[in-house]
């Protein structure tokens, strides 16, 4: 009977864990259109499938009273499970205790999770809902923070790493997350600022909402610190759960391979007419790639950021695949500041992970003016071509239409070790447009013509002349630069073969501690 008393104190202890700050703090987190700690990480993981680690730790702090309230758990649920049968950590603050927040235990727990994935190799998913540092405990809650931030720096492209911003991530709380390889967050109910708005206020003199300050869709569309955008939290879950589904668990395993439905040599007849008669008109390039990948899927990244630049993950006969592409329907296309630094981060995750890279091409140059200068467009766009350059995961480019100047070499060309880079008829391969280059090339002849139409005659003659010798793939093609120029509709069949041939490359950088990229 003794043992069936402990085997009861155990049942109650459990049970007491699970209901966190108890049933009022529960009721006013549903009340917020929230869900709890281990509701989250039910939904997240595959049913069953949950081992929680850490249940009965309780904080140490006997500062302001706090030694007088303890909850089991303090405030963080830990453990692995799995998703679609493949093992993952998390950890998910409970904000139904001390309003989530951090101290000395609560960051012993997250640590040890962390320190787990690493062991085994797998991914860590972070559920972020919190009020910050916990002010009782004073420095070991600074230190807790800063314990979380080195294995964040340890596991960058080792594990991949995932943050859920499922309510107030504030201060010092910020900075777990942006280490992370991926940041969503879920509208109405997450936000993110190193200081806030009373602050902001005090210092500033700035009056600001919570919302426009660090809300979701700010985040999303303004500053790109978050690359997922959900309505709510279940929507949340589900695009991890699918973000997964194209990730290996650790650097040294390929990407999760999957059997294709989709026939490979599949034709689409209208890809041989999507792009238009004038090289000045737009075209959404998602059509582009809807058409092209399996099943038409396709995971965007930072949908709503730098809108310029499409970025995100599909898969090709099964095979998980990156993919960037210049979107001629936003500012033509054109690279500036925040397409660079939104594509070169993308790039160095999908080399980290393994995961090949394919480049669709039409781009008009990197973005003039004294903003893009001042705000160092010369730095960010190295950033680009750094990544590319130094990855080492097959690459394959494809120019659909405008590939000028420096944002030529930039889009991975052959030079920036591009494995196969294939151009449609439709490519235009140059130093610059047409327009640009007769103004440079013929400035003298035309300062001297007066006759109005006698100068638009002799543009128009000189721009033809100049179309006809670089507004096409076959210059580049002649030099090796192209390796072939292909029909529009049998695109995606050289990609998914290009990509088998491929599948064996070996190339190593050289050795170094690390690069010294540009930042």
């Amino acid at each position: 009977m003794a043992n069936q008393d402990k085997i009861n104190e155990l049942i109650e202890k459990r049970a007491k864990a699970r209901m966190g700050g108890g049933e009022k703090r529960i009721e006013a987190q549903h009340a917020k259109g929230k869900f709890t700690a281990r509701e989250r990480i039910e939904m997240l993981l595959d049913e069953g499938s949950f081992e929680e680690f850490d249940m009965f730790v309780t904080h140490r702090c006997n500062n302001f009273g706090l030694e007088n309230t303890k909850f089991l758990g303090d405030g963080v649920v830990t453990g692995h499970g799995t998703i679609d049968g493949r093992v993952v950590y998390v950890f998910s603050q409970d904000f139904t205790v001390f309003g989530g927040s951090l101290s000395e235990t609560f960051a012993q727990k997250i640590c040890k999770v962390m320190d787990m994935a690493m062991k085994v190799g797998a991914p860590v998913i972070g559920i972020n809902d919190s009020g910050g540092a916990r002010i009782q405990e004073g420095v070991t809650s600074l230190a807790g923070y800063a314990e979380i931030f080195q294995r964040n720096i340890e596991a960058s492209g080792v594990i991949p790493q995932i943050s859920a911003i499922f309510g107030p991530c504030a201060g010092g709380a910020v900075y777990s997350p942006a280490l992370t390889d991926f940041i969503l967050m879920s509208e109405n109910s997450s936000y993110m600022f190193v200081t806030g708005p009373k602050v902001v206020k005090t210092v500033t003199g700035e009056d600001i909402t919570t919302e426009d300050l660090g809300g979701a869709k700010v985040h999303a569309s303004k500053s790109g610190v978050s690359h997922f955008l959900s309505e709510n939290e279940e929507e949340g879950i589900m695009i991890i759960r699918k973000l997964l589904s194209y990730l290996p668990q650790n650097n040294l395993e390929e990407p999760p391979v999957t059997v294709s439905s989709d026939p490979i040599d599949r034709l689409d007849e209208g890809l041989n007419v999507i792009i238009p008669e004038s090289s000045n008109q737009p075209y959404d390039v998602k059509d582009v790639i809807y058409s092209l990948v399996d099943s038409q899927e396709f995971l965007e990244v930072h949908r709503n950021y730098a809108k310029n630049i499409v970025v995100g993950f599909a898969k090709f006969n099964g095979v998980p695949t990156g993919i960037i592409a210049n979107q001629p329907n936003y500012l033509a296309g054109v690279l500036d500041i925040e397409a660079s630094r939104k594509a070169a981060r993308f790039v160095r995750f999908c080399d980290a992970f393994n995961i090949q890279i394919l480049t669709l091409v039409d781009v008009p140059g990197f973005l003039p003016g004294s903003a893009q200068e001042y705000g160092g467009i010369i730095t960010h766009g190295a950033k680009l071509m750094f990544a590319y350059g130094e990855a080492t995961v097959p690459k394959i480019t494809v120019t659909l239409r405008k590939s000028y100047g420096g944002a030529h070499d930039v889009m991975s060309c052959k030079q920036l070790r591009g494995d196969l880079n294939y151009a449609w008829p439709t490519a235009e391969i140059a130093v610059m447009g047409a327009a640009g280059a007769i103004e440079v090339l013929e400035g003298r002849r035309l300062s001297e013509i007066t006759d109005p139409e006698e100068r638009a005659k002799f543009v128009q003659e000189k721009e033809e002349e100049y179309k006809n010798k670089f507004a096409n793939p076959y210059q580049a093609a002649a030099y090796g630069y192209i390796d072939d120029v292909i029909e529009p509709m049998n695109t995606r069949f050289r990609i998914v073969r290009g990509f088998e041939s491929l599948s064996t490359k070996k190339i190593k950088n050289p050795p170094k501690k690390h690069s010294n990229i540009p930042l």
